[in-house]
């Protein structure tokens, strides 16, 4: 499987106070924002604080998020490979397409293929 790009994503208990940590006291310049998220720049990767910690075991808050070309393919390869796939891929409200996997330890690994039509494939500063 050929990953593309990565983050972290952090799932805080108060992400209004983790956002604003991350920009106001750490001084992380906003990559982009979308409803219910920011995602920052950290160095050569990104940082994303969204959504809310749940149960106990996902406190932790860290998930991964690697984006692949073609996430038919990789689901394909990753369910060939036995990997523990938590989520089927979909078309998500904010427009990728996501499945999830997990890691030995219960980690969350998001696969995630941007299609052509998102804002993440085009330039907006213009717009």
């Amino acid at each position: 499987m050929e990953i593309l790009a990565g983050r972290v994503l952090l799932r805080p208990s108060d992400p209004d106070v983790t956002t604003a940590f991350y920009r106001d006291v750490l001084g992380l310049a906003v990559y982009r924002e979308f409803p219910g998220g920011t995602v920052f720049f950290l160095g050569g990767g990104f940082l994303e604080v969204s959504g809310r910690a749940g149960e106990p075991a996902e406190r932790t808050g860290v998930a991964l998020w690697m984006q692949v070309r073609d996430i038919t393919a990789a689901h394909k390869e990753l369910a060939d490979r036995g990997a523990t796939i938590v989520r089927e891929p979909r078309r998500e409200p904010w427009g990728l397409d996501e499945m999830w996997v997990t890691d030995p330890d219960g980690v969350r690994i998001g696969i995630v293929e941007i299609p052509p039509e998102h804002p993440l494939r085009r330039d907006t500063r213009g717009d």
